[in-house]
């Protein structure tokens, strides 16, 4: 080999090592940076839902509640109208509750679904506020209610879709990797030391074993269950209608209203009508909206945060197998 091939191949290895090395590093100080943020804005966020308690209205009011973005934990560091922040839609309903003047919950929801846990939490939690205060929630899909966002939806008494939206997606999704066979091929194997066959079901270097996909589907029908037994009580029908229904599929706002899944099509005006007369309260009555004096804030740690640290290569995947393909169980549109 010639002397300028091998210092070729050299340098090529060492900018290759040098490139890997650097998103690495950046990961990890983006990390850092992000937990640090993260910290001071839940912080933030929860004194300013404590002030918020002070700041209701003192007149009759509906509240307006948001379910935005993707339903998951209330981790995220950036917090705005734009994103679902799960901890402090708990605490406001909360409030709600306990104030004399809220007149009822105008849900407004535009979100493809997310994770299990948070979506039923929240669904009970506004069941919770239903049985203590007797208040009306009215709901307003706008150009997404999917899944875990229709699920949600079932606490509501009525629900009023925009002629544009997508609804729907009854059902459970669980998604894994199986990289065995790339794996095989670069002659990398994965060996697990497990307590029991079945620890290590869903690892990505190994093909699943009958046994477990059925573990696992039992989990996904489990929850199915639960999904189309909340849908037949918040609509009213009958379980094995909701099941023929329930086989994922996303609805039309018209298909949706045909098959009993919403109760009228129309704008956030006419959704707005609907509740108000329902409740029997004058027309000049306040849609209360929190304001969110941390938003802009956030939005500018978002834009310098991305403008600082670029995300990786191996940061972009990494967050495709956390947030997609971990094998968490999802009402999730997909």
């Amino acid at each position: 080999m010639k002397t300028k091939q091998l210092i070729g191949i050299i340098v090529t290895g060492l900018v290759i090592i040098a490139v890997g090395v650097t998103g690495i590093a950046s990961d990890i100080i983006k990390d850092r940076f992000m937990q640090k943020q993260s910290t001071d804005t839940v912080g933030l966020l929860n004194n300013v839902m404590e002030e918020n308690a002070l700041s209701l209205p003192d007149r009759d009011y509906f509240a307006v509640v948001d379910i935005v973005g993707t339903i998951q934990s209330g981790d995220s560091p950036y917090v705005s109208k734009s994103a679902y922040h799960h901890d402090a839609l708990i605490k406001y309903v909360d409030k709600l509750e306990k104030s004399d003047t809220n007149q009822g919950i105008f849900l407004r929801v535009n979100s493809p679904g997310g994770t299990v846990y948070e979506s039923d939490e929240f669904y009970l939690k506004l069941k919770e506020y239903k049985e203590v205060t007797n208040r009306p929630i009215y709901a307003y899909f706008e150009s997404m209610a999917c899944s875990g966002g229709y699920y949600i939806s079932m606490a509501s008494d009525y629900i009023t879709a925009n002629r544009n939206t997508e609804t729907g997606s009854i059902g459970v999704i669980m998604s894994m990797y199986n990289m065995s066979g790339l794996m095989k091929k670069l002659g990398i194997k994965q060996d697990n030391i497990t307590s029991g066959p079945n620890k290590d079901m869903g690892s990505v270097g190994k093909e699943m074993t009958e046994e477990q996909r059925k573990i696992l589907q039992s989990i996904v029908d489990e929850y199915y269950n639960n999904f189309t037994g909340i849908v037949a009580e918040g609509r009213n029908m009958d379980l094995d209608t909701v099941k023929k229904l329930a086989d994922g599929r996303i609805y039309t706002a018209n298909q949706a209203l045909e098959a009993g899944l919403i109760d009228e099509v129309g704008n956030e005006e006419r959704a707005k009508e609907a509740l108000i007369q329902a409740a029997g309260v004058s027309d000049e009555i306040q849609f209360y909206e929190p304001e969110n004096p941390i938003g802009k804030m956030q939005s500018l740690l978002q834009s310098a945060s991305e403008n600082l640290f670029p995300k990786s290569e191996v940061q972009i995947l990494k967050e495709l197998e956390e947030s997609k393909e971990s094998g968490v169980v999802r009402y999730e549109a997909r």
